[in-house]
């Protein structure tokens, strides 16, 4: 059975792009010499062009920039693909995650492992796909 999706302050679009991001930031990690080969035409001279750093970095930005029920909806997005709680629970996880919004939200997302499946997976509980959305980044 399909759950009714929430009102979310945030667009699946913004979630899809932190899911490319942190993926991004991810293969660069743990494939550092496969991506190296892939981006030769985009290193500066002299060094290694964008990296882990960079990638972490523009997403940090980029989610200090949405406003505070941005991402509130983010942080609860992640907990509900974690499995903190189910759709119909979607209120509680959300009032949770703004009691314990804080000026390291960004951080705190960004060090979480596998924060891609879990905000794949919170929206595919909402009858949502990130191939709907990736498209358009």
């Amino acid at each position: 059975m399909m759950q009714t999706i929430p009102n979310l302050s945030i667009s699946p679009e913004k979630v899809a792009f932190v899911v490319a991001k942190i993926r991004q930031s991810e293969m660069e990690s743990s494939e550092p010499e496969l991506l190296a080969d892939l981006t030769d035409d985009d290193t500066v001279h002299g060094g290694r062009g964008r990296g882990v750093n960079t990638d972490r970095s523009e997403l940090a930005s980029f989610i200090r920039g949405l406003n505070v029920d941005e991402q509130i909806d983010l942080v609860a997005l992640m907990w509900l693909g974690r499995g903190d709680g189910g759709p119909e629970n979607w209120d509680e996880l959300r009032a949770q995650a703004a009691q314990a919004h804080n000026n390291r939200t960004a951080t705190y997302l960004i060090e979480t492992p596998m924060l891609g499946d879990y905000l794949e997976e919170a929206l595919s509980q909402f009858g949502l796909s990130l191939e709907e959305f990736e498209e358009r980044l």
